[in-house]
């Protein structure tokens, strides 16, 4: 089975690869389809990352702001990353099983590139549900 997480807070954990550290980001966790739906639309901002899972892929309709996309696979290791502006369709990525959006440039100063590893750590309240601050496998 896949991980799964509960809709939340918690923290994005972008482990550096050759030595770099590792960098952590303040991350909401959208894991209703409500609230993969929801996403970042009508916002002008965002401190830190969103996590929609499960998701393949993502759009930018009636968005207001280009945001940066990271696709990752089960292992949450980042298939692919993209800027997109508003108005686009982002093609299915067929090995994704959840993405991350930021603002348009923060995933670059995270390290989060191709073949980088990330985490996923939620929030303390939410822990019990998710295995003592991992996600369920």
């Amino acid at each position: 089975m896949g991980r799964r997480w509960r809709d939340g807070q918690g923290e994005l954990v972008v482990h550096g690869g050759g030595g770099e550290a590792s960098v952590r980001v303040p991350l909401e966790i959208a894991a209703s389809y409500r609230a993969r739906t929801k996403g970042l639309l009508g916002r002008d901002s965002l401190d830190g990352a969103i996590l929609l899972s499960p998701a393949n892929s993502v759009h930018t309709f009636r968005m207001r702001m280009a945001i940066d996309v990271a696709y990752l696979d089960r292992r949450l290791r980042v298939i692919a990353v993209r800027t997109m502006r508003p108005g686009l369709l982002g093609m299915p990525r067929l090995r994704a099983r959840h993405v991350v959006e930021a603002e348009s440039g923060a995933m670059s100063g995270w390290g989060m590139r191709e073949g980088a590893r990330v985490e996923v750590v939620v929030a303390r309240s939410q822990a019990h549900d998710a295995g003592a601050g991992r996600p369920r496998s």
